[in-house]
Parts: structure tokens; C-alpha cells; sequence
């Protein structure tokens, strides 16, 4: 078996135990951390697929400001998760069995691993390798194609991802939660329980 497979099982598997572990925990705290490993591995994973982009991507928005603006938002919560009813439960259950079984079911139509006739590599891919050279003057195809074809779609990504921090920001000092206010009221509810 190939190295670099060995290491994609490696990470579907602990990328699979944190699932499970994010999910059988109920404290918050240990829930968000979880979540930022989470993202971390697959940032990791993703470099390996040869994905740099999309890693730096992962770990910007999953482990850097998502961490932070969950632990922002556990401040106006209780700190432990009650435990859901059992039929509760089934509804996701379902969701989440009936999606990985339309996964698998279109997995047989991906194209082979690295293909040439893949479509990411026999339409618009190719001609952005061949032109790049030309027509940007930079060595890395993927940061040409995201700062310079793709420029608008980057541009409004990062809009999205600043919106969304500030419009956190302004909720969170609109609770009193920046000024220590979240806190003591979440600590006053969980004594008053």
C-alpha cells in the first residue's frame, strides 16, 4: 500500500474518533475545542491531498475564527449540554445515515484519484496552466487563480468572513457579554437551575 494512503486512513480515522467524540461529550468547552481539532486535521489532511489552498482556508475560518467566536458565544450559554431524548436523536440519525448513503452511492462516478481526464484537469485547469505564465507572471497557479481569475469571488469570501466576525462582535457587546456582563448572568441562571 502507498504511503500517502496510509496517511489519508490515518486521518479518516482520527478525523472519525473526534466526530464521535464531538458528539458523545456534553460539555460545551470540550465540544469547541474538539471542533477546532477537528479543523485541524483536516487542514492537515488537505495538504496532503495537495490541497494547500483550501488547508490555509480550513484553518483560518474552522480552527481560527470559528474557535473564537463559538468560545465567544458559549460565554451567553450553560456550560454543559442536557442530553438529548432518545427521539429526538432520530431525525439526524436518519439525515445523517440517508446522506453518507447517497455518498456512496455517487462515489462510483468520481473520477480516479490524480486522472488526467478528471474534469478539473481537462477543461478551464488546463488552459489556466498554460496561460498563467503569461498573462499573470507568477509561479503558484492556485494563488494567480485566486487573486487574479477568481478575484471578485475571493474578494467577496473574505467580505462574508468579516461581516460575520463583526456582526459576532456587535452581539456580543450588545449582551454586555464584552464587559463581563454574559458571564455573571449565565452563571446567575445556571445557580437559579
Amino acid at each position: 500500500m502507498d504511503p500517502l494512503q496510509i496517511l489519508d486512513i490515518a486521518f479518516l480515522g482520527m478525523l472519525l474518533a473526534v466526530a464521535f467524540a464531538i458528539v458523545r461529550i456534553n460539555s460545551l468547552f470540550a465540544v469547541v475545542m474538539l471542533t477546532g481539532v477537528y479543523s485541524l486535521l483536516s487542514a492537515a489532511w488537505f495538504v496532503v491531498l495537495d490541497a494547500v489552498d483550501v488547508a490555509f482556508t480550513e484553518a483560518a475560518v474552522g480552527a481560527g475564527i470559528s474557535t473564537v467566536l463559538m468560545l465567544g458565544a458559549m460565554l451567553l450559554t450553560a456550560r454543559e449540554a442536557k442530553p438529548p431524548k432518545f427521539r429526538q436523536q432520530i431525525g439526524p440519525l436518519f439525515a445523517a445515515i440517508a446522506t453518507g448513503a447517497l455518498l456512496f452511492y455517487a462515489l462510483p462516478d468520481m473520477p480516479a484519484y490524480g486522472s488526467a481526464d478528471s474534469p478539473a484537469n481537462s477543461y478551464v485547469g488546463a488552459e489556466y496552466l498554460e496561460r498563467t505564465s503569461e498573462e499573470i507572471h507568477m509561479p503558484n497557479v492556485v494563488t494567480a487563480v485566486l487573486a487574479s481569475y477568481r478575484g471578485y469571488d475571493t474578494l467577496g469570501e473574505t467580505v462574508v468572513i468579516f461581516t460575520a466576525g463583526v456582526a459576532m462582535l456587535l452581539l456580543l457587546g450588545a449582551s454586555g457579554a464584552g464587559a463581563g456582563g454574559g458571564v455573571s448572568a449565565t452563571r446567575k441562571r445556571e445557580e437559579d437551575e
